[in-house]
């Protein structure tokens, strides 16, 4: 991966998530880009925010939303995709005001997905790693993305992984082995908060 951030930059995207749906929520209004920003900060790229739960330890997904393509400054859009993952993700009612003590925000910054090429289907999950990529299956007007952490945290193997994308498309599992399916593949950086409003660290997976 060639573009990098360090962990400072991280520790800015994630803690501007956060305030963009905590000033959001308390007077309705949309953060500004900060001024005096890193310009990596302001270079194009996908970026999706991640909202997770936690009750009595125990996590899980508030909701995920984001810019597959580099087609946004990346501090825009995570103001952007923070906004959407708290308010529009159409699986979950919108976070409340007193949910922001108990939910984490995760950034991930997206490489551009590149189409994955193979002599037959079947090939796919020789050409892609688990822990390393996250995929997006493409078949007509229906496309399916999941982050390269997610397979990681359900203990997915390559195969299951794109059974599990083709699904996320609105697809049967074994999609992904027809001819005019497209399989392409990315990869991100990742920033966390290990707690609700805690410590915030580079997630390695």
């Amino acid at each position: 991966m060639t573009f990098q951030l360090t962990l400072e930059e991280g520790m800015l995207l994630v803690n501007l998530a956060r305030q963009t749906v905590i000033e959001y929520l308390k007077s309705g209004k949309i953060l500004h880009v900060p001024k005096s920003v890193s310009p990596k900060l302001m270079k194009k790229a996908g970026v999706f925010i991640t909202i997770n739960a936690f009750h009595n330890g125990a996590k899980s997904l508030r909701g995920c939303i984001g810019l597959p393509y580099p087609t946004t400054p990346l501090i825009q859009a995570v103001i952007d995709s923070a906004l959407s993952a708290a308010t529009r993700d159409p699986r979950f009612s919108p976070v409340t005001p007193q949910e922001l003590d108990h939910i984490t925000f995760e950034v991930s910054v997206l490489t551009p997905p590149k189409r994955v090429h193979v002599e037959k289907p079947t090939d796919y999950p020789l050409e892609i790693e688990v822990g390393r990529d996250g995929l997006v299956v493409e078949k007509g007007y229906r496309k399916g993305l999941l982050l390269p952490q997610v397979p990681v945290e359900y203990e997915w193997n390559e195969e299951e992984f794109l059974c599990q994308c083709s699904m996320k498309a609105g697809l049967s599992p074994d999609s992904w082995l027809l001819k005019d399916t497209k399989i392409y593949r990315f990869q991100a950086i990742i920033f966390e908060e290990t707690s609700p409003k805690g410590k915030i660290e580079m997630k390695n997976i």
